[in-house]
């Protein structure tokens, strides 16, 4: 397949060195410093002592330099994703999918008012990555599932292709019935990872030995669970326990992503996370007060500190 990356980090990154390992044609379109050593020195994965390295089909900034491609995998921070996809026209075919891994639960709206529409699938990736310096993708898990679909949940051979790929490629890319019901149940979790960990400047660990912190996490969940299921969304009942039963078995020093950044004085997509929590709820008639005490406390640092 010929696959484009947009947003060439932690998760495009990985999907890049997995794919093009496993005979792909993959273009990496990155910027700055990361994509100059993605050009002088390949692109590659660390994952424990090991190092893959990999050299993308094409590396290069501009996507009209690509041509046409069978799949785009959007990786980039929800504030990018507009400027991503309208950077996307000259690389789309007849039968291109256009799959976004961000966290959250708008972009394929988002996507929609950018994009045709028959082009944009739904997804989500349950994976552990940072980049660690330029060119340079580690993975800080042992987990690496991206799960897609079509908007409408019916099979299409574009998505058994990518799917395909990808699990030849060594990572897990398993079929789903219901993509909107697993881009929420993430949610449900990011918000409250995302929101406590960067909030609390606090780990896993440190939530599981707090009552206080555990309280305020599984209520976090259940404010967002809550405007999903006000949305319609299929939600199980018991989603939240058996999320934080998840959640309390992760690594005690995992933190989100958004704290992460909080600490390296990087921008937060905290528009697209406890703003949005906040804000899909307001839309259905709810409150949703500790999403919102979280943006609040976190819009201070929404454009970063460096």
């Amino acid at each position: 397949m010929k696959i484009a990356t947009i947003g060439t980090g932690g998760i495009g990154g990985y999907l890049a060195v997995k794919l093009s390992s496993s005979g792909h044609k993959i273009a990496t379109i990155a910027r700055g410093k990361h994509l100059e050593a993605v050009k002088k020195n390949g692109l590659s994965l660390k994952n424990g002592e090991d190092i893959e390295t990999v050299r993308p089909w094409i590396a290069t900034d501009d996507p009209k330099e690509v041509g046409k491609v069978d799949a785009i995998i959007l990786g980039v921070k929800g504030d990018s994703l507009i400027s991503a996809a309208e950077s996307c026209f000259s690389l789309i075919d007849k039968d291109t999918v256009i799959v976004p891994f961000l966290n959250g639960v708008e972009a394929t709206d988002r996507l929609i008012s950018i994009l045709p529409e028959n082009h944009i699938a739904n997804g989500l990736a349950q994976i552990s990555t940072t980049i660690i310096e330029p060119g340079l993708i580690e993975q800080t898990g042992d987990f690496a599932n991206f799960i897609f679909a079509e908007r409408n949940n019916k099979p299409s051979p574009r998505i058994k292709a990518l799917q395909s790929a990808i699990n030849n490629s060594g990572s897990h890319a398993p079929e789903t019935d219901d993509i909107e019901r697993d881009v929420w149940e993430k949610f449900v979790m990011f918000s409250a990872m995302s929101g406590v960990t960067a909030a609390a400047r606090c780990t896993i660990g440190d939530i599981v030995e707090s009552d206080k912190l555990k309280a305020l996490f599984i209520n976090v969940m259940k404010e967002t669970a809550n405007a999903g299921r006000a949305r319609g969304v299929n939600l199980k009942e018991s989603i939240e326990s058996e999320i934080w039963n998840r959640v309390s078995r992760l690594p005690s020093g995992m933190r989100a992503s958004t704290a992460i950044d909080l600490e390296k004085g990087l921008p937060l997509e905290i528009d697209w996370v406890s703003g949005a929590a906040s804000r899909i709820s307001r839309d259905v008639g709810l409150s949703a007060p500790l999403n919102e005490t979280i943006y609040s406390l976190l819009s201070p640092y929404k454009n970063g500190s460096q």
